[in-house]
């Protein structure tokens, strides 16, 4: 049965159209597509954003790329629909069609152009271009079919399109982290949006619109569609392959281990008998390096451990369990907490054989406690620690600025027990230093006395954002407490010190030879510091 408005017809919207179904459901079935399309071209644009930051950092700078060209390129793919709606449904069938396909590969192509090319930030324009373009051509279209359904005021047409359009982004959005990225993981992901996306556009146009289309037309939208589905269910079929050889030519041959987990990615390299030393990559950045840890966590470690009781240590961050053995040293260490976000990291740091080699088993010691939580929020919790690491990812990176900020320092000075230290990663000195400084005086803000000091980061470094390219120079920390630090600073030279490799020899050796011999903390040797 076919249902057809009485309304008479206008050159904008054309003649009412045909339908299978009575005006109301068919103009139910139209608002449902609104809805999905919404779901599926947000969903778009934050596996834009989300591929983005992985791969270049700085989510903050990859968001606003993505939303603004998304956001110029929709107005343009309005202006361009002007001239497909007196064929609309054919138009909007074609739309969507090549929405899906560019949607739904454009994880993977952009994956591919970091992974073979070395850069994507111009694919992730041009991807956010098209992609806008075509969400934009929707709307005009839309509005054209649902106006040929049933006529209605343009006021009340728009507030019901746009109803379905703000519903749907809701549902996207909330899907994309909470079902997608689980299940599916990124790549995965976008190929299955882009099959939801290319069934509900076409069921649309070639079962409700069926009577507008010629048979010429009719054929071609459902070879087209035909082709888009096979080309994404094969890309969903290679997705595996195509990650494995992705991972090879970013990190090299010997990857172990490479998980998505609900927080990050994780990827293990080297280690054990592959004669590679091992490397800890998270969200593709060098976070632990075989050839340089030890020199890293020495520096992290040594001068806060030394400086007077530590008794109680909390690790915030350090997951790999590389703090903790160094923390493990020193006699006179009751407890010591891990508060790691991910609690993968910690299972592979228990697990994986050269993961728990390089950290000396620490997590096998009664003593070490590991707790899945937010640095943030552990710290407001009332527990006072002789010593304070902050192990986190570098001041740089987005994500992790509130590690740095003035409220987390304020409440990391809550934690300290009488005596107690507080020491922070607060990235390379080299060549930029404002960040290092700016960490420094937020410390200082909170009413801590400072001590900077850094040590030179062979290459490459701990932090690199690929690997073997954009290592620092060297690493910088902060040891802060509420009186002045152990570690002796000439009050009137703002320049940091910088740990000596035998000052750090020298506390490893002086740590190991106490803790065997079971003397008392006090007599373990300082530090030995440099200008």
């Amino acid at each position: 049965m076919s249902a057809v408005s009485d309304a008479p017809s206008s050159p904008e919207s054309g003649p009412p159209a045909r339908l299978p179904v009575r005006a109301t459901l068919g103009r139910f079935l139209v608002l449902g597509t609104v809805f999905v399309c919404a779901a599926c071209g947000l969903v778009y644009e934050l596996e834009l954003v989300a591929l983005a930051s992985y791969l270049a950092g700085d989510s903050v700078t990859q968001a606003s790329v993505v939303l603004s060209v998304m956001v110029f390129a929709m107005g343009v793919g309005s202006l361009l629909a002007k001239r497909l709606r007196c064929r609309a449904a054919v138009g909007f069938g074609a739309v969507e069609a090549v929405l899906a396909l560019v949607g739904g590969c454009s994880a993977m192509a952009l994956y591919a152009c970091f992974a073979w090319g070395g850069h994507s930030r111009s694919a992730l324009v041009g991807f956010s271009f098209a992609i806008g373009v075509l969400i934009g051509a929707e709307v005009p279209l839309l509005m054209t079919l649902i106006q040929r359904v049933r006529r209605q005021d343009a006021g009340g047409a728009v507030a019901d399109l746009f109803a379905a359009d703000y519903v749907g982004a809701l549902v996207g959005g909330l899907a994309f982290p909470f079902l997608l990225l689980p299940a599916f993981g990124q790549l995965t992901g976008a190929l299955v949006t882009g099959a939801v996306n290319a069934v509900a556009g076409g069921a649309l146009v070639l079962w409700l619109f069926r009577r507008d289309l010629s048979v010429r037309a009719r054929w071609t939208l459902i070879v087209a569609n035909g082709l888009v589905l096979a080309a994404l269910t094969a890309g969903a079929v290679l997705t595996p392959s195509f990650e494995r050889a992705a991972r090879q030519a970013v990190y090299g041959p010997g990857v172990r281990v490479a998980l998505r987990t609900g927080e990050q990615e994780i990827v293990l390299v080297g280690g054990g008998t592959s004669g590679r030393p091992l490397a800890l990559f998270v969200n593709g950045r060098l976070r632990v390096s075989g050839r340089d840890e030890v020199r890293y966590h020495e520096a992290l470690i040594h001068p806060a451990m030394a400086a007077g009781p530590h008794g109680r240590v909390l690790v915030l961050g350090g997951g790999d369990g590389l703090a903790a053995r160094e923390v493990l040293r020193y006699p006179g260490v009751r407890s010591v907490t891990v508060v790691e976000r991910d609690a993968e990291v910690v299972r592979l740091a228990r697990r994986d054989p050269g993961l728990s080699a390089l950290n000396g088993g620490a997590y096998r010691d009664p003593r070490v406690r590991a707790v899945t939580a937010d640095a943030f929020d552990w710290l407001r919790r009332s527990m006072a620690y002789d010593v304070v690491v902050c192990d986190l990812p570098a001041p740089e990176l987005t994500p992790s600025t509130k590690y740095y900020s003035q409220e987390f320092y304020g409440l990391a000075e809550r934690a300290l027990a009488p005596g107690g230290r507080l020491v922070v990663h607060a990235g390379p000195l080299r060549p930029e230093p404002r960040a290092f400084w700016t960490v420094d005086a937020t410390m200082r803000s909170v009413g801590l006395r400072t001590a900077p000091y850094v040590i030179d980061a062979p290459r490459p470094g701990r932090g690199s954002p690929r690997p073997g390219r954009g290592s620092p120079h060297d690493w910088g920390f902060v040891l802060a407490a509420r009186s002045p630090v152990g570690v002796r600073l000439a009050p009137h030279d703002p320049r940091p010190r910088s740990l000596t490799e035998e000052g750090l020899r020298a506390a490893r050796r002086a740590a190991e030879r106490h803790r065997e011999a079971g003397l008392p903390p006090s007599t373990l040797m300082r530090p030995r510091y440099a200008e």
